[in-house]
């Protein structure tokens, strides 16, 4: 199944269903159907009784929205196997070796507790295609029935999701590599690695402090985490330690810090991992980056001489790219990034660990091994909008980045591309003067805002 149906997705974006919890669709009762829906589809083929297992990350409103989807799911004839709270990419290795039909993640990633969202991945632990979403849109519209009483879909909590998730982590590290002796500091944001993350790094022999690791339902993401690591650079300064990781807070994505307090983006992270793989002459094809990517990585990657190819923003765009391209590695500046030769989908832990076995085999540094890619600056401002179509069609912002682009002369690039998951523009300008690069991109930002005020 594809990704070109020529059919508009009604619910479904980019990284699965989200919004605002109690704005439609956020809502209980819509969580109901959805369960429903996806019941219905993942029922439909015949034979052995359909499995589906649901996780979520520590918002207050995760309890709410897992009740709703079990009830659903039920009613529509299903199992459900509950992992309580999950990192997104456990969801979908557990989804994978339960033999299960589906894996639903309850998250909003790195958005604040306000926000809340659905995820799902396929039995393979790879996200849904659009033809498996669009038969779920479908079956929305119809109204909810209930299986005869004999065949009520049955539930069971999954106790040891954890354990098996951390074993899995552990066997992903490269070659023969040992984290004695290393110091880190880790940042759960108050996520869904709050109890999994730090366990990983010190049973492999790190010497580990976790912060973040205090969720109450409405901390998850907030000035922590991938997203706000400058608590994260703090303790890793006071505590001098080696290197420090910071996730958000469904663990799918991940940045560091380096033992100066400098922070390492995955952009950086994806180069070195490339780098390594290449040391230790593994094939990986080539690497899948975004239209966010920075330049500073497509040149790098070009003295190694490896092939880079970047795609539309999004995770779900990056691995379309990189099953076409057959292709092992790829990612988002964010620090989504992929390794497709030891999991299926973005996942933090497992990034970070392709890392800190470059940093224990060659001996160096986190700061060493960034420092072999030049970044280029790079400056982005966050419009928020009402219409984002307007935004994009407007003749006065086309023109106004139109000359930018002259103004930068071949010596940077300019993007203006709506945000898949908010309402926001995102305006970005990449060039080799920080100064000129960060004076265009607000100026831009400034015709984005009067073109919607106007």
């Amino acid at each position: 199944m594809g990704s070109n149906t020529g059919k508009e997705k009604q619910y479904f974006g980019t990284d699965g269903i989200r919004g605002h919890v109690g704005e439609y669709p956020i809502t209980p009762d819509f969580m109901l159907k959805l369960g429903w829906a996806a019941g219905k589809v993942f029922a439909r083929s015949g034979g052995l009784r359909s499995k589906i297992l649901i996780g979520k990350d520590t918002r207050v409103s995760g309890y709410m929205f897992e009740a709703a989807l079990e009830a659903g799911l039920a009613s529509a004839g299903v199992d459900i196997n509950m992992l309580g709270p999950m990192p997104t990419p456990a969801v979908a290795y557990l989804t994978r070796t339960f033999r299960a039909q589906a894996g639903i993640v309850i998250s909003a990633s790195h958005n604040a507790f306000q926000d809340n969202g659905i995820k799902f991945f396929a039995g393979d632990g790879t996200k849904l295609p659009d033809a498996t979403e669009l038969a779920i849109e479908a079956y929305l519209d119809n109204d909810l029935t209930t299986v005869a009483s004999d065949q009520i879909g049955k539930v069971t909590r999954i106790t040891d999701a954890a354990g098996r998730y951390i074993e899995y982590c552990k066997r992903t590290l490269p070659g023969n590599a040992v984290l004695q002796g290393l110091n880190i500091v880790v940042d759960c944001a108050h996520g869904s690695t709050y109890h999994i993350a730090a366990n990983v790094f010190a049973e492999l022999g790190a010497s580990v402090k976790a912060i973040g690791v205090s969720p109450n339902g409405m901390n998850i993401n907030q000035d922590c985490g991938s997203t706000a690591p400058e608590r994260l650079v703090q303790e890793v300064l006071a505590q001098q330690a080696d290197i420090g990781i910071a996730f958000d807070g469904d663990g799918d994505r991940v940045v560091m810090v380096d033992h100066l307090g400098n922070v390492v983006d995955g952009d950086e992270l994806l180069y070195i991992i490339a780098r390594d793989r290449r040391r230790r002459h593994v094939d990986f094809g080539g690497v899948v980056g975004t239209l966010m990517s920075n330049l500073g990585l497509e040149l790098g990657l070009k003295a190694l001489d490896v092939a880079f190819i970047r795609t539309d923003v999004g995770d779900r765009y990056v691995m379309e790219m990189l099953k076409k391209m057959n292709w092992q590695l790829g990612g988002e500046s964010s620090g989504h990034v992929v390794c497709l030769d030891v999991t299926t989908t973005g996942d933090g832990i497992v990034c970070a660990l392709q890392v800190l076995a470059a940093m224990t085999q060659t001996g160096a540094s986190l700061h060493d091994l960034s420092r072999q890619m030049t970044k280029m600056p790079q400056h982005m401002v966050n419009v928020r909008v009402v219409s984002k179509s307007e935004v994009m069609s407007n003749p006065v912002v086309l023109a106004a980045v139109a000359e930018v682009e002259r103004k930068l002369a071949g010596r940077g690039r300019v993007l203006l591309r709506p945000s898949g998951t908010e309402p926001l523009i995102r305006v970005m300008v990449e060039g080799d003067d920080e100064a000129v690069v960060i004076a265009h991109a607000e100026a831009l930002a400034d015709v984005v805002t009067e073109s919607i005020t106007s």
